[in-house]
């Protein structure tokens, strides 16, 4: 891994946003040429699933393209997963029992000239589902978080932008105006230009926005959470494994002796262990 991780990492104004608020943005993580290159690998990767989604599924040329373990499937992404810009920030919140357990491409085109929406709300959650039903705590716990890489010039809104609740990922409910149309009075556009990352707990309430404007946009999303939970995604990556040094193995879901962390690891399951261990001391790294 990159020793130059070591000069990104999460500081004490970033922490407390990303505590405090539940996402954080890091503008410029990515240089312009990266974020062509990989704007043509998401161009790719639409054209080969977009057809595929309207026959099967009846996608719609204006409806967002949701496309699940895109990292496997080109490996101009493959970069992305121990970012030095961004990677150490995720080491700091989570640690370092963590592996990629989801990846998926959001591509959101433009809405018809004239469009009205069937609801005025945007669509709120909080990720992972069953898992938010079947814990028993409250607040829920932590457990992952994501890094979505902006493509696209959200800057402005209506451009399908991501949008948050600053704040929501303390609570279990989010609580709505009584009209069933209002969204949420503190909910926000989160504006991210191109080479932009954004980071946010899953707790956190957001929604995906409306793209009223000319442009399609594009975004990476990263998911990453400790080892001991299944991935979302299938995680097809194996292709990868042979050329990738230990920490990206260990991302990547490569477990020798087995166990995914519901035992103690071994320095082999945790590469990512030693390697703090050698560059910050053991005194740095929790057990």
């Amino acid at each position: 891994m990159d020793d130059t991780c070591l000069e990104f990492r999460l500081t004490a104004e970033e922490r407390r946003q990303f505590d405090d608020q539940g996402f954080l943005i890091v503008t410029d993580v990515l240089d312009a040429t990266t974020v062509n290159k990989l704007t043509r690998a998401a161009d790719r990767l639409t054209r080969r699933w977009r057809p595929v989604y309207e026959r099967d599924r009846g996608l719609k040329p204006h409806h967002p393209l949701n496309v699940l373990d895109f990292i496997g499937q080109d490996e101009d992404f493959l970069a992305l997963i121990d970012l030095p810009r961004t990677f150490m920030k995720v080491v700091d919140i989570l640690g370092w029992h963590i592996q990629l357990y989801h990846s998926h491409m959001i591509v959101t085109p433009p809405l018809p000239h004239g469009y009205e929406p069937r609801a005025v709300r945007l669509g709120w959650h909080q990720d992972s589902g069953r898992l938010n039903l079947d814990i028993e705590s409250s607040p829920r716990p932590r457990i992952s978080l994501k890094v979505g890489f902006f493509l696209t010039d959200t800057s402005q809104p209506d451009r399908g932008n991501f949008h948050v609740v600053p704040g929501s990922h303390h609570t279990d409910e989010l609580s709505m105006p009584d009209d069933d149309a209002t969204d949420h009075p503190d909910a926000m556009p989160v504006l991210a230009g191109p080479g932009d990352a954004v980071f946010f707990d899953r707790r956190l309430w957001h929604s995906a926005g409306r793209n009223f404007s000319s442009m399609t946009r594009k975004v990476l999303f990263y998911g990453y959470s400790y080892r001991w939970l299944k991935p979302r995604d299938d995680m097809t990556v194996e292709h990868y494994m042979e050329h990738s040094d230990p920490v990206r193995r260990q991302l990547l879901g490569a477990s020798p002796n087995g166990g995914f962390g519901y035992t103690s690891p071994t320095d082999e399951d945790v590469p990512l262990r030693t390697w703090l261990k050698d560059r910050l001391g053991d005194d740095a790294v929790v057990i």
